[in-house]
């Protein structure tokens, strides 16, 4: 098996190779900027991980993972517009509408995820494109809550608005999987129950980031949260308390990948390097 930096650099390596839509013209020069301008890959490597889990061949998933980094890719471009989180720094680097402007931005946004689509698509079945495009869905949806309703959510509230925003589009690299290795939907609960908590994990280690990282750790302006008067993991429960609930999670995933009927050692490695995302 592929150890995640191994799985990453075949990531970069694809994605630096992938020839874009020739329609798109120059256009391409924006969504190429914000494609490749950095960011772990977190989404696309995990895709990968769980694809080698179930036997599937690296080679084979790499068109399902990468669709996953695009739409990734699409949801920052436009998070940073004017319109919504208004932020001029991504990925350590201007955001798309900082240097291109605003209207070539939401074209790139656009153009980002329509390549997702067809990236998907390339395979003889549907359910690559299908899992996909709920993930967007739900990640579109749960951006909708977050700026309709800011500072006014609950406990319960903050569960469903990163259930949909944070953690649809990190369940779907094993939902992807799954479609490409083509399990029974009878034997995917396990799997999507691991999925399901790690998209948890994450956002709670980053509300705790966005709350105590600088600019440098992150790639991205700190604070905007609580500037924003959202309220988050942190603002709600305290410090602390959040770094305790990321604790629990935690351990609530490695109970999941231990009853997962496959070699989930480099699953375990990518759960490591989430949990250690720490200022």
């Amino acid at each position: 098996m592929h150890s995640p930096e191994e799985l990453r650099l075949g990531v970069e390596t694809y994605l630096n190779e992938l020839v874009l839509t020739s329609e798109l013209g120059e256009l391409r020069d924006a969504v190429r900027y914000s494609l490749l301008g950095g960011g772990k890959r977190i989404r696309p490597v995990l895709a990968l991980a769980t694809a080698e889990a179930l036997e599937v061949d690296v080679d084979h998933m790499l068109a399902a993972a990468c669709s996953l980094e695009f739409v990734h890719t699409f949801s920052l471009v436009h998070d940073d517009l004017p319109a919504l989180d208004d932020d001029d720094l991504r990925r350590g680097q201007p955001s798309c509408h900082s240097r291109f402007g605003e209207a070539v931005a939401i074209l790139a946004g656009d153009a980002l995820l329509a390549e997702a689509m067809r990236l998907a698509l390339s395979y003889e079945a549907p359910a690559v494109a299908r899992e996909l495009t709920t993930a967007t869905l739900g990640m579109i949806g749960g951006q909708y809550i977050d700026i309709t309703t800011s500072g006014d959510r609950d406990a319960d509230g903050l569960v469903e608005l990163h259930r949909l925003k944070t953690g649809k589009l990190l369940a779907a690299p094993v939902g992807c999987a799954l479609a490409v290795a083509g399990v029974p939907e009878r034997d995917q609960g396990p799997w999507r129950e691991f999925a399901t908590d790690l998209g948890l994990l994450f956002q709670i280690i980053d509300d705790v980031l966005d709350a105590t990282g600088t600019a440098e750790q992150l790639g991205k302006t700190p604070g905007k949260d609580e500037a924003a008067g959202k309220v988050t993991y942190v603002t709600l429960h305290g410090i602390e308390h959040a770094r305790y609930l990321a604790d629990e999670v935690r351990s609530r995933v490695d109970d999941r990948l231990a009853i997962l009927p496959a070699d989930t050692s480099v699953l375990a490695e990518i759960v490591a390097t989430i949990r250690e995302r720490q200022a």
